[in-house]
């Protein structure tokens, strides 16, 4: 069992934007643990101080973009799940002085499919748009789904064609993202809600009626594709499930108990809720 942190913060860069303080300090007052989870703005070449100092703290946290997959090379161990996906998204650290790094997205984005689709069909084919560490949890979970085949798109192709090699799964890189989506089951965007893909991008009006989406970016009411999706009948999500789910995961990691997802999402809902 790893000590109780002394902290627990979220590194990224920017991180004004993120719902992770408002549920995780949720989860800290229904507990009853005394602690505050904070977000840390760190520019990419601070981050390796940063993350020491925290280390020799016994701090634990979060990490979200751009940092995961700088955040797998600068960890003393990494279980075998972020060894996989060659990204970070939950650090603590062991008894032995060491920092540990997991990736609880693969299961936070299983739990979004479950959600939206019900249950995963043998033969899915995807589409997935993006090759950064949000891409790669999205194939580690797609690598466990039964005859799922992928086709990947990225703006940069060799990306794309580097993160493919590393799965175990029917995968191609795409040149377009009109051949990316074409007999596509389930879209799912991992590029970020500011990022050129987006309603005006994918060709929603060539999808086929029965497509769901999913943008692992969250907005109030949805992101823009998932409001466009939604707009022309499709089966939408946004990544909020995923985001409670992984944090959710990220607490039982730090505490080694049962996360209050109610108290997590309650916190989210009122937040949303009109004043």
């Amino acid at each position: 069992m790893s000590p109780t942190p002394t902290r627990l913060v979220l590194l990224g860069h920017p991180v004004r934007h993120s719902l992770s303080p408002l549920f995780q300090n949720a989860a800290l007052r229904s507990e009853r643990i005394p602690l505050e989870y904070e977000a840390i703005d760190v520019p990419p070449p601070e981050l390796a101080s940063v993350l020491r100092d925290l280390a020799a703290a016994g701090a634990a946290g979060n990490v979200t973009v751009p940092h995961k997959e700088s955040v797998a090379t600068l960890c003393d161990r990494l279980t075998s799940l972020a060894a996989h996906v060659g990204a970070v998204n939950t650090f603590w650290v062991d008894a032995d002085g060491r920092l540990v790094g997991d990736n609880t997205d693969v299961d936070g984005f299983s739990y979004l499919a479950l959600d939206l689709l019900g249950t995963v069909p043998q033969g899915l084919r995807c589409a997935l748009l993006g090759a950064g560490g949000a891409a790669a949890a999205a194939l580690a979970a797609m690598e466990r789904w039964p005859s799922c085949a992928v086709r990947v798109h990225n703006r940069t192709r060799a990306r794309a064609v580097r993160l493919v090699s590393r799965f175990e799964l029917t995968a191609t890189v795409a040149d377009d993202i009109e051949t990316a989506v074409r007999d596509a089951h389930l879209v799912v965007n991992a590029v970020g809600e500011n990022a050129p893909t987006s309603e005006d991008v994918v060709p929603l009006d060539r999808l086929h009626s029965t497509v769901s989406v999913i943008d692992l970016s969250y907005a109030p009411g949805g992101t823009r594709f998932v409001r466009a999706a939604r707009a022309r009948g499709l089966k939408a999500s946004d990544g909020l499930p995923m985001l409670i789910e992984q944090g959710a995961l990220s607490f039982e990691r730090w505490f080694g108990r049962a996360a209050p997802r109610a108290a997590m999402w309650h916190s989210v809902s009122e937040a949303a809720s009109p004043s």
